[in-house]
């Protein structure tokens, strides 16, 4: 059996995207999680990963340490679809995948992952409503020409929403304001049993990074009332 190297479910974003993907797939592996910020922090993920980050995948005598090379290799691996079937929509989610992957950078800094948390809407610079319209741009995009048949971007679940689910959680966690039809996807990664089953881990930690300690602006702590 794999195994899948993390840190907490709370906050990494980056740790999120291969779990889910490969929960909801169904392929099967252990998981060691490591929490961020501590003294042994750096050197207990560097016993696993030669890049000194998380996620990485184990499966024997492989090492993979960056996300959507570990998506290709459970899809090549496990026997499981991880890109959707058709070659036009399949060329289109790996370059969204890839987008995610380096972009959105507004949306990461003013808006980091907190899964703990829940924040009333307010102005978070012109950076994220860019990062809103594309992420608006892309859902409409894919589920127009390739949606039929599912509630993801490629109507069946694939490695795009799964690199795409830390930015939905932002999206819900800071009350950044929603058409319906965008709406409707972000509450449909939301609902999957995967990201429930995600959530509910997280809420139950108890390790809490430095910013999150004096975070003031929050309107409700989950984690007091899970």
């Amino acid at each position: 059996m794999p195994t899948l190297v993390i840190a907490n479910k709370i906050y990494s974003s980056w740790s999120l995207r291969p779990w889910l993907l490969m929960r909801h797939l169904g392929v099967a592996f252990d998981e060691v999680l490591i929490p961020l910020d501590l003294p042994e922090t750096k050197k207990q993920v560097l016993a696993y990963s030669p890049a000194g980050k998380v996620p990485v995948l184990i499966d024997g005598d492989v090492t993979i340490w960056e996300t959507l090379a570990i998506m290709d290799y459970v899809g090549e691996t496990f026997g499981v679809t991880v890109w959707p079937e058709d070659r036009k929509a399949r060329a289109m989610a790996r370059s969204v995948a890839a987008e995610m992957h380096a972009g959105f950078q507004h949306l990461r800094s003013a808006c980091p992952m907190n899964l703990g948390k829940a924040y009333g809407p307010r102005d978070r610079g012109a950076g994220v409503v860019a990062d809103v319209a594309r992420f608006t741009q892309i859902v409409r995009q894919a589920r127009e020409r390739f949606g039929a048949g599912g509630a993801f971007l490629f109507g069946g679940f694939s490695a795009a929403d799964a690199m795409f689910a830390p930015l939905v959680t932002r999206l819900d966690t800071y009350a950044i304001p929603l058409d319906a039809d965008i709406r409707a996807y972000v509450d449909a990664i939301l609902a999957l049993p995967s990201f429930r089953e995600w959530r509910k881990a997280a809420l139950r930690e108890t390790w809490i990074v430095a910013h999150d300690e004096v975070d003031e602006d929050a309107t409700t702590n989950f984690r007091h009332v899970a």
